[in-house]
């Protein structure tokens, strides 16, 4: 996490920290990108941490729940994407940033990051690099 802020830092990107938004950011990513899916549906793929397994939000397409991007794909489509106000936030931290000024900010700067969200303010599109990156992700989706 720190490293990613020294990174952006030195990319004269305005950085403001919001270390308790995790929780907040998880759901509303949940509310636009996972809408069209029931409970039961959600809990199949495991989008939530219950009875042992290990949830994450990526699920929905590692299951192939919403159609995406993936790998080098996914990448492209995030390192070309216009990019100015975006939230970045994870699956286990309630640590958050919100950005500014982001056009500089690419996969070059996620490096040894983990299963990481970024998102565009209006979260009509969102790049996640997870801990299986090059077996399940990187994905890149819009709304």
């Amino acid at each position: 996490m720190n490293d990613l802020y020294g990174r952006l830092k030195t990319k004269k990107i305005k950085i403001t920290e919001i270390p308790k938004w995790g929780p907040y950011l998880r759901k509303k990513w949940e509310n636009n990108f996972a809408n069209h899916l029931s409970d039961k549906d959600k809990k199949l793929i495991y989008l939530f941490d219950t009875g042992g397994y290990c949830g994450y939000l990526w699920h929905l397409f590692s299951y192939e729940k919403k159609n995406c991007l993936e790998g080098e794909k996914a990448e492209a489509a995030f390192n070309n994407q216009p990019m100015n106000n975006c939230y970045v936030f994870y699956q286990h931290s309630d640590y958050a940033f919100f950005l500014e000024n982001a056009s500089m900010f690419n996969t070059d700067d996620l490096i040894n990051e983990q299963d990481i969200y970024i998102v565009d303010k209006g979260f009509n599109w969102t790049y996640i690099q997870t801990h299986e990156t090059g077996w399940c992700g990187p994905y890149f989706s819009v709304k």
